[in-house]
């Protein structure tokens, strides 16, 4: 099978070729405007990750595409319903990092709670050891509100209970089952909201779920929430979330998504385009409001990121192509 991969990272093009070397693969880098217009009449599977946008446009490169591969859980960055018309299959990764993700969202929860960032920078920038101005405060018997109460919401929810955090949820999908076996207690959304001092998001992004917290769910917010999101960047209406960090209704955010994050490294070509999105261009400068804000952490989609994580997301990629070339696609969302 002649297999197309947009792949950047050097080790993971390495780890893919070792084990496809049955197949005729080409390895394409995602960065590349000349690999991005890549065509090939013969190429029957595509596989991608996250920052790789794939519409109904890709069959005039691949038009004998009959499967996309992405490489991770969520795949809003493919057009599922374009795919499904042409009879290609669309695989994600189910599962891979559910306590990498919840590990990463206490990390950015736990630099926010005790200003590691700004003590940090102090000590090496000034060289000043003093702790005015540096206090923190403790997670211990603070009220967390999780979005999302599949596999990474519910490591996040034994991570804040080990950290002694009372622990509410709202999910579509209530599994009441891990009420007392995880000890927390499903509320409706608007009481998540009311009730919570921090919130984690891990919902998936859809159709529901885009813009969930707007500037309707921050009014309905407590002033001084800490907001969490390792999820997808829109599940948050960012212009919402500028004015809720201006007005103090969010005291800090951690944010390792946000919305156009695929646009951050090409904003350059987006103004000089001739004909300027303006949305977007709004989006990107809401971005680095809240990048330039000392309480706000903003990372670059990172939360996946451990060794062992990726080798998971690897090896289910691998077993994606496989039944793909033995005809029958396994995975498949849609």
């Amino acid at each position: 099978m002649k297999i197309a991969v947009y792949c950047g990272e050097g080790w993971e093009r390495d780890y893919l070729a070792k084990r496809l070397s049955e197949h005729d693969v080409r390895f394409l880098d995602p960065s590349s405007p000349e690999d991005l217009a890549y065509t090939d009449e013969q190429t029957e599977c595509l596989c991608v990750f996250i920052k790789t946008r794939v519409d109904g446009s890709i069959f005039t490169r691949f038009p004998a595409l009959r499967a996309v591969v992405t490489r991770s859980t969520g795949f809003d960055h493919i057009d599922v319903s374009a795919m499904k018309e042409r009879g290609v299959s669309v695989s994600n990764v189910p599962a891979y990092g559910e306590n990498t993700v919840a590990e990463y969202a206490f990390a950015m929860l736990l630099s926010l709670s005790r200003k590691l960032y700004e003590t940090y920078e102090r000590v090496v920038e000034e060289g000043n050891f003093s702790t005015e101005g540096i206090m923190g405060f403790d997670l211990r018997g603070r009220k967390m509100g999780i979005v999302g109460t599949g596999h990474t919401g519910q490591h996040a929810i034994r991570m804040a209970r080990g950290f002694g955090m009372e622990v509410i949820a709202f999910d579509v999908h209530e599994k009441k089952e891990l009420e007392s076996k995880l000890e927390f207690m499903y509320v409706t959304f608007e009481d998540l909201l009311a009730q919570s001092d921090v919130i984690s998001l891990h919902a998936p992004y859809n159709e529901h779920t885009r813009h969930m917290i707007n500037s309707s769910a921050f009014a309905k917010m407590k002033k001084g929430v800490y907001l969490i999101n390792t999820a997808r960047g829109g599940l948050v209406e960012t212009r919402a979330l500028v004015q809720a960090v201006e007005n103090g209704t969010i005291a800090g955010a951690g944010l390792d998504v946000v919305e156009s994050e695929e646009k951050m490294s090409h904003d350059v070509s987006l103004l000089l385009d001739e004909h300027p999105d303006a949305e977007t261009l709004q989006i990107l400068l809401a971005n680095q409001y809240l990048i330039d804000h000392p309480n706000v952490l903003i990372m670059p989609h990172n939360a996946f990121n451990t060794r062992e994580a990726r080798e998971r997301i690897l090896e289910t990629t691998l077993e994606n192509i496989h039944g793909v070339a033995n005809g029958a696609p396994v995975n498949m969302v849609g």
